[in-house]
């Protein structure tokens, strides 16, 4: 089976990969245990100076790897440099932070001594999405690398040369040999990797359906996951808030990497009070965004990733215009600048969004926005948890009982207040409900795939 690397601005095919042989793959696992052992010998001092080094090679690397991000799954240019160093700068987090985090943690027992010593499971099976190519696996590998653990990427099928770029990276930063491999293997190759005795726990990122499968197939192997799913977050508006600032970061908290991010505000939920100001300045500023070729300094917005992604999009917003909902502005395909070419879609906002809408339900993982009147505080955090979904939230405000209101009440992983969710190494990251379960980044991270073993003695 061939996995092609497409550039979505114009659909032309950049590069055709063979995808990986069952031999391979268990040639790679053979690799993958022998480097545990390696990097346990290494010492966390070792992996902490290869993390380093990781870094440094990312921010050597910086221009051509965003240009392979961009041109395999459509991502502006100066969001791609960007996400490169947010990707070295993980790496340095682990490596200044990894020695306190796997530190022996002393108890006071009855009788002798009790402490808590830290120790690599082994191989991790990461299965990883397209959308932030290079930032989701790093936030996996560096605490997971930090730790002793071996790294198994079964990336999305339509950004294998990010794939092996990862890879080629902390190769030159010198991990040994199979401490961190891609597989080029199809989804359905994922269940029986993850039932290999080898392969001692997993992490995902990406749909709720993906992340069911793999869930479950570890829960049926007794092995730890981690899941980082969808969302649908809810962005609050009350009438306190600065409407300027509130409506730069809707754009910004939406449009994010083309609109396509699990993170990304996707409900706005505005007081009546200032709901007509702020509709006005929103559409007019959706509106003014620049549409264009990914790698110019003055685009906005990109093309969407693939042909499949335009076509869900479409269908969400096509049924909520069916149940009763208005286009306020864009939310529909465009031609791009290749002419008929590229998968091109407008950002826009919806309104009047009923619960009939399958978009009141589901996920809508392109640049549109649906957008709520809500008569105050209590509505909107009650609309902003009608959701199966409970990854971040927003709210924007200057009352500070409102932002105690919306902390301990709305339903996610975390509330960003006056600002947009966004990820850092230094803070734990995940969600609720169907957007998964346990936590990235930060000591959270590391713990995830470590061994807290009890030694007691007399």
């Amino acid at each position: 089976m061939a996995i092609e690397s497409v550039n979505p601005a114009d659909e032309s095919v950049i590069e055709r990969f063979e995808a990986h042989s069952d031999g391979f793959v268990d040639e790679a696992l053979d690799r993958s245990v022998a480097a545990v052992e390696t990097l346990r010998a290494t010492g966390v001092h070792g992996r902490a100076a290869l993390l380093n080094e990781a870094a440094s090679v990312l921010e050597r690397r910086k221009d051509s790897l965003a240009a392979v991000m961009t041109e395999e799954m459509g991502k502006t240019l100066a969001s791609a440099k960007a996400e490169v160093g947010k990707c070295a700068a993980a790496c340095r987090y682990y490596a200044e932070n990894a020695e306190g985090f796997l530190a022996e943690e002393a108890v006071v027992i009855e009788r002798g001594e009790g402490r808590i010593v830290h120790l690599p499971l082994g191989p991790i099976l990461a299965v990883m999405p397209w959308n932030f190519p290079l930032w989701q696996v790093f936030r996996f590998a560096a605490p997971a690398l930090a730790a002793g653990n071996t790294g198994l990427l079964k990336h999305a099928s339509n950004v294998p040369r990010c794939a092996l770029a990862i890879e080629d990276v902390l190769k030159e930063a010198g991990f040994p040999e199979g401490a961190f491999q891609t597989l080029l293997i199809g989804a359905s190759k994922v269940e029986s990797v993850l039932r290999d005795d080898r392969v001692r726990g997993a992490t995902l990122t990406g749909s709720g359906p993906a992340g069911s499968a793999v869930a479950s197939t570890a829960g049926d192997e007794i092995k730890p996951s981690l899941m980082e799913l969808g969302g649908s977050d809810p962005f609050l508006v009350m009438p306190s808030a600065d409407l300027d600032a509130a409506v730069k970061a809707a754009v910004m908290g939406r449009t994010q990497n083309n609109g396509q991010s699990c993170i990304a505000a996707k409900r706005f939920l505005v007081h009546a009070d200032v709901y007509e100001a702020f509709r006005e300045r929103f559409v007019a500023a959706v509106g003014a965004l620049k549409i264009g070729d990914p790698k110019a300094d003055d685009t906005d917005i990109g093309p969407l990733s693939t042909a499949g992604t335009r076509e869900d999009a479409e269908e969400l917003v096509d049924d909520a215009l069916r149940a009763g909902a208005t286009r306020l502005v864009g939310a529909e395909r465009i031609e791009g600048p290749n002419g008929g070419k590229g998968y091109w879609y407008a950002p826009g906002i919806l309104e009047g969004i009923t619960q009939d809408a399958r978009a009141y339900r589901e996920e809508l993982f392109g640049p549109v926005a649906l957008l709520f009147k809500v008569p105050d505080l209590d509505a909107a955090i009650e609309l902003g948890n009608d959701t199966a979904f409970g990854l971040g939230s927003v709210i924007f405000t200057q009352d500070e009982a409102e932002m105690r209101e919306a902390v301990h009440r709305l339903d996610a992983g975390a509330t960003a207040i006056n600002r947009i969710v966004a990820s850092d190494p230094r803070l734990p990251f995940g969600g609720v409900k169907t957007s998964g379960y346990g936590r990235e980044l930060a000591r959270d991270g590391m713990m995830a795939f470590v061994n807290r073993k009890t030694v007691t003695r007399l």
